[in-house]
């Protein structure tokens, strides 16, 4: 996510790195690329003109503070802007007390409205609610069952009939007071664009069931014309609103600096992914963070917590046990990436500060991770188990079943051993120590899938070791475990 417009930002501030002072002339300069990343990235021209000049009326007179490179200035303005420009955002939802939550959602078609009901609905459920999904989209014919389905694997009651639209909103209402259930969620028809028909069917749900909030549901994907579809439906609904979808894809960014500036509408909640938990609130300052390079680390900890507690107490201390004895062999490694990649390989990545950089430009972390799933799957039992049995005939082997080269297994295996060595290092200290250790490591280079080195390695010192050291070195190896 935002990978070229988190690319363009460090190149522009690269730029203005290592100037002695902040000066007009250089601080235009460097806005210049700013602004051309912020373009690139598909946000709204009047937005990007009206961004540079706040930052440029700030930056323009900054005392250059003593120690601190002018560049870094320039981002925390930067930064603070971004924040402003998409916030601030209340993601709290206004909950009736004596009567059922009416939540009105809305959207063109192709948005992912119906996928994103379910993720809400799911959202409130864990929170302590009891929702009611309504399929009042019978425009588009699939549309009730995808909602009947969504509503099977969640366990939430989904409430459909045949009639029109207000109907089925205000019976599904009674519905949910004879039920006991207290939010109700109504999934209303969109179109492959606006029209008239569209706005004047919602403007009577909302006129006729009086929703207490009402949410679009956008694609980011669109780029600024996001803005544009926001505005129009604000002016006929008055949104409290935005979700913006499909930010796991190849959005650039516009979308999300845009909305707030164009429409006044702050931007609630993301979805993030697929699956039907990967909705979160919108957060402007890890937001921004993120858009300049410098990670999540609140949003990076909520993940890990969250992968932690799918997987068993058992597992847990097994893996405890395991890591604290030394014990870490490949097949250990290898569900480590599966839960990394459970937990989405490139989301984590762009919430690691400095962790986006490192992949090269078009490198998709996925690709690289099945190439280290593919060395290990080539591997015997007993070669995953101690991988010091590996020698160049086994290399040869395992890098003609993989699909890779000799010298790739190599690295592969000299980088596994410094792994095996962090981990054990990591299974003494706290969450949030490891956190902070990874996030150093990340922005020293390391964990590099498919790329030079996954951590950093002393480099060729120009001597070749006899025989002889080399034995000494496994003899010392062994002994470490």
């Amino acid at each position: 996510m935002f990978e070229g417009i988190t690319r363009g930002l460090s190149d522009a501030f690269k730029k203005m790195r290592g100037r002695g002072r902040l000066t007009e002339a250089n601080i235009r300069e460097g806005l210049r690329e700013v602004r051309r990343a912020l373009l690139e990235a598909d946000a709204n021209f009047t937005v990007v003109n009206t961004f540079i000049a706040r930052v440029e009326e700030r930056a323009v007179g900054q005392d250059v503070l003593s120690k601190v490179d002018p560049s870094e200035q320039i981002i925390k303005i930067v930064y603070d802007e971004l924040v402003q420009l998409m916030g601030p955002v209340d993601q709290k939802i206004r909950f009736a007390k004596e009567r059922p939550t009416i939540l009105m959602m809305c959207g063109l078609q192709g948005s992912g409205k119906t996928t994103t009901c379910g993720k809400l609905a799911l959202m409130l459920q864990k929170a302590g609610r009891k929702p009611l999904l309504v399929a009042a989209d019978l425009q588009r014919p699939a549309a009730v069952e995808q909602l009947r389905v969504l509503g099977e694997q969640l366990g939430i009651p989904v409430f459909s009939e045949a009639s029109n639209p207000v109907d089925v909103c205000r019976n599904a209402t009674a519905h949910a007071r004879t039920l006991g259930l207290d939010t109700v969620i109504l999934d209303t028809a969109g179109r492959l664009q606006i029209d008239a028909e569209l706005m004047e069917e919602l403007k009577q749900i909302d006129r006729l069931v009086k929703p207490d909030e009402v949410f679009l549901v956008c694609d980011s994907m669109i780029g600024q014309e996001a803005a544009n579809v926001s505005k129009t439906f604000n002016e006929a609904l008055e949104l409290n609103g935005v979700i913006l979808t499909k930010l796991d894809g190849d959005a650039r960014g516009g979308a999300a600096l845009s909305i707030k500036e164009m429409t006044g509408v702050p931007i609630k909640f993301i979805g993030v992914g697929e699956k039907l938990n990967a909705l979160e609130p919108f957060r402007p300052e890890s937001m921004a963070s993120r858009i300049l390079g410098q990670g999540d680390l609140m949003g990076l900890v909520e993940k890990v917590a969250q992968a932690q507690s799918e997987i068993s107490q058992e597992q847990l201390e097994k893996q405890q046990k395991a890591l604290e004895k030394g014990n870490f062999t490949l097949d250990d490694f290898r569900v480590h990436f599966q839960n990394l990649q459970k937990m989405g390989m490139k989301d984590m990545i762009s919430r690691m500060p400095g962790m986006s950089e490192m992949i090269p430009e078009g490198e998709d972390p996925e690709v690289a991770l099945k190439r280290v799933q593919g060395m290990i799957d080539s591997m015997t039992k007993k070669e995953k188990a101690n991988p010091e049995l590996i020698d160049i005939n086994r290399r040869r082997r395992i890098a003609t079943g993989s699909g890779t080269e000799p010298h790739e297994v190599k690295k592969f295996l000299e980088q596994f051993d410094q792994v095996r060595a962090l981990m054990k290092q990591m299974a003494t200290m706290s969450m949030w120590q490891r956190i902070k250790m990874v996030t150093g490591l990340g922005k020293a280079g390391a964990f590099m899938p498919g790329g030079e080195s996954m951590l950093k390695t002393k480099g060729d010192t120009g001597h070749r070791k006899s025989p002889k050291e080399r034995a000494e070195d496994r003899k010392k190896k062994k002994k470490r475990k």
